[in-house]
């Protein structure tokens, strides 16, 4: 009945104009590199001041949900991640563009998102505290366990040799290690230059690693990029249906382990994304062609993407705990509309929070047939000549780095970062593991440290509990039992 009654809300013509016109914003501000969907959420906010509360929350996951997909785009067409979780397959959705299938990558992607977002809304709705009950229960020795396995994600997850997946694995931690000692304050790397006492901004990085490298690349070797043949979207359909049938269970797979990995507060999209990818690598019976631009580690990766999202709203909307930077500015937009999220939310307002559970499931139906609007739109992109696309490519990179943190110096980080992507890719070190080095290089530390405090530094500490322990073993079964086997299939051939 709580349900119904929250459906008819989010029916409201109001709403749904609402709902509409941030599903535009979010696919055009997605779009854009450098602006996340966290950054195009919290431009909204203002706004929400004079909107009703349904209409209000209901236009921001629909803003989120359109900001995460449309991330996608420039990934595909430029190899310009528009989030950080794009980076698990930008590659891979690149070199099929190079191939003239841009638009089977972005269709592929798009329906994907779609169902892991719908997925992530149904378990919102349906799941809600059990999930969230079960992402209380990690403790720091928990979180150091999941960073590890992150990390161990991004190697098996990047092409070419595993050595050189961890080069750049260290090549992210080392960059991650730049400002303020998370525990004890000190600062370090900064060489007494006060711009890195807050470390190395993550955007200006990302900005630099994927699209300044393709820039100066292109600088150096201009070439003609590979024409996306006209395609009906009637055959575009079918061939992205097609592909979505022979995948299911990995988009299934993908979603789940979105919407789990999402509930953990702190853990995200990213490693939802980089880790759905490891697993789909290893087990699809194309493992061997992963890397070299096929659809089957887009698919399970982008709908971890998007289901994570739902994933974040379960203990930010039951315990007031953001799952991620996206569903913090949702709290604060709950907690402005008096909706105080926590258990008592399901009590006093149940219409009104379950209304933004089905505006989201809502939202991710509606990515479909404005998603397939927006690729027919982008793809224009690739018909203009690359030296325009590529002047406007930079200048869209300065924009997005200067706009996050408002300093010049951020500018400076961006083409640094810029010119070490081009000499990692010159010499065949892919950049994907060094995105999450850094995204993960903080928590692991810190949960490592805070973990050592709290076992006053005995190590049993961190496989004492049930859950640390269970992590624990996987973590070293994925480094040892590979190694066993290769040690076992050595001994045969001897």
């Amino acid at each position: 009945m709580v349900i119904l009654d929250a459906t008819m809300l989010v029916l409201q013509p109001q709403t749904l104009l609402v709902m509409f016109l941030c599903a535009i914003y979010g696919l055009i501000v997605g779009a854009i590199p450098g602006f996340t969907a966290t950054m195009a959420v919290a431009l909204l906010v203002p706004v929400t001041y004079f909107l009703d509360p349904v209409p209000a929350l209901a236009g921001i996951v629909t803003l989120a949900a359109m900001a995460i997909f449309a991330g996608d785009i420039p990934g595909a067409l430029l190899r310009m991640p528009g989030t950080p979780a794009s980076a698990a397959y930008a590659d891979e959705a690149y070199k099929m563009t190079l191939k003239g299938q841009a638009e089977t990558a972005l269709g592929v992607g798009l329906v994907a998102s779609a169902l892991g977002g719908a997925f992530g809304a149904l378990m919102l709705i349906f799941a809600a505290p059990a999930l969230a009950e079960i992402a209380l229960s990690f403790s720091s020795f928990e979180y150091f366990w999941l960073a590890c396995l992150g990390l161990l994600a991004a190697i098996a997850a990047s092409t070419g040799h595993p050595a050189k997946g961890a080069i750049s694995l260290f090549i992210g931690l080392g960059i991650a290690m730049v400002g303020l000692d998370p525990v004890s304050g000190q600062q370090r790397f900064t060489f007494g230059n006060t711009n890195l006492i807050g470390g190395l901004g993550f955007i200006p990085v990302l900005i630099g690693l994927f699209a300044v490298s393709e820039a100066l690349r292109f600088a150096l070797a201009p070439t003609a990029r590979a024409e996306v043949p006209a395609v009906s979207l009637k055959n575009l359909l079918a061939g992205v249906m097609g592909h979505i049938a022979r995948l299911k269970w990995s988009v299934a797979r993908g979603a789940g382990i979105g919407t789990v990995v999402g509930a953990i507060p702190g853990a995200g999209a990213d490693i939802a994304a980089y880790v759905s990818y490891a697993v789909a690598r290893r087990l699809s019976p194309r493992r061997e062609e992963f890397g070299s631009g096929i659809v089957d580690g887009i698919a399970s990766a982008t709908a971890a993407n998007n289901a994570s999202v739902g994933g974040a709203f379960i203990p930010a909307t039951v315990f007031g705990i953001p799952g991620d930077s996206l569903s913090a500015v949702v709290i604060g937009v709950l907690y402005m509309k008096g909706l105080n999220p926590g258990p008592t939310a399901f009590l006093v307002h149940p219409t009104l929070l379950y209304a933004v559970f089905v505006a989201f499931l809502l939202a991710n139906i509606l990515i479909v047939p404005m998603g397939f609007f927006a690729i027919r739109l982008f793809r224009r992109i690739l018909s203009a000549p690359p030296g325009v696309v590529m002047s406007l490519v930079t200048l869209a990179c300065i924009v997005g780095a200067f706009a996050v943190e408002n300093t010049t110096f951020a500018v400076v980080v961006m083409l640094g970062a810029g010119l070490i992507g081009f000499y990692m890719e010159e010499n065949g070190i892919p950049l994907a593991p060094a995105i999450l080095g850094l995204v993960l290089g903080p928590i692991l530390e810190e949960t490592f440290l805070t973990s050592l405090i709290k076992s006053k530094g005995s190590f049993l500490g961190f496989v004492e509990r049930p859950i640390a322990g269970g992590l624990a073993v996987v973590v070293f079964s994925i480094v040892i039992v590979p190694l066993g086997l290769r040690m076992i299939h050595w001994m045969k051939k001897k």
